[in-house]
């Protein structure tokens, strides 16, 4: 049996599996070793029927997550999990080589993942080609669930928000200035806060205020990483993964077709894709 994990900031995605069938399927809470320690990730995991049934039976984990770029921290998931996966090779891959294989499998070809964060990259079919991105919610991030949080927060606070849309806004999340502050500068995570409110947007499309800033978003995300890989790498095509992406898709194209870019494949979550793969290599 192998399990193949797929990390967000807000959840992960579970799969088990055989050569001949899908064992269990479920989430669990995202899996950062930024903001998790050992004891807390096997807390998590700990707290999950399918995992603690079948833990024994895996024999090897694939698990992807944002946050792992440093070795520290890929050993600190190596050893969570070898303590909890105790007959399992562990394989640690950052989210962006998950998003490259579920798009791409062995093919090359521009990765974009636009979800609570963003990031984008060249991949040669094996591997990705390094880059400058991925700098975080603080410093990037343009176009994705947190900048667009970012966006919504400043207009309601600033009192730009269009009267129809402040209204809503107080009404649905009861907030006022001094929780916001307290939630953004103060609590812990606060990029997952900043990334809680994509449900506002969908809801509200219709309006022009929150339609332009998706927009505004996927033009920053064109200009600052996807017409640079474009030039680079001589590829009009790039594939997506990730929440926004895929629940803003006319906005998507409309920024990409401004920047001649082709959009290719679009995933919101790339765990399917991601089982398929693993299973045909095992």
């Amino acid at each position: 049996m192998i399990a193949v994990a797929y990390s967000g900031s807000h959840q992960a995605d579970w799969r088990l599996a055989t050569a001949n069938k899908t064992i269990a399927s479920f989430k669990t809470n995202g899996i950062n070793p930024q903001f998790n320690d050992e004891k807390s990730i096997l807390q998590l995991l700990n707290k999950n029927i399918n995992l603690i049934h079948h833990a024994e039976e895996v024999k090897k984990l694939y698990f992807f997550s944002a946050g792992i770029s440093r070795k520290d921290l890929k050993d600190l998931l190596v050893k969570a999990f070898g303590k909890f996966f105790k007959n399992a090779k562990v394989y640690i891959g950052q989210d962006m080589q998950a998003a490259a294989v579920a798009c791409c499998k062995n093919n090359a070809g521009i990765i974009c993942i636009c979800g609570s964060g963003t990031n984008a990259g060249w991949y040669d079919g094996k591997k990705l080609k390094p880059n400058n991105y991925g700098l975080g919610y603080i410093l990037a991030d343009e176009g994705s669930a947190n900048w667009l949080g970012r966006q919504l927060i400043k207009a309601f606070m600033n009192e730009t928000l269009p009267a129809q849309l402040r209204q809503k806004f107080e009404h649905r999340y009861e907030a006022d200035r001094k929780t916001i502050l307290e939630k953004v500068y103060r609590q812990k995570q606060p990029a997952l806060f900043l990334s809680s409110f994509t449900d506002f947007y969908v809801d509200n499309l219709s309006d022009p205020f929150l339609q332009n800033k998706v927009l505004e978003g996927f033009n920053l995300l064109t200009e600052t990483y996807l017409l640079p890989l474009k030039q680079q790498n001589n590829s009009d095509t790039v594939h997506f993964t990730g929440s926004i992406a895929s629940l803003f898709p006319n906005e998507l194209r409309q920024a990409a077709e401004k920047a001649g870019i082709e959009v290719g494949t679009v995933l919101r979550e790339p765990i399917n894709n991601l089982l398929t793969y693993y299973i045909t290599k095992n």
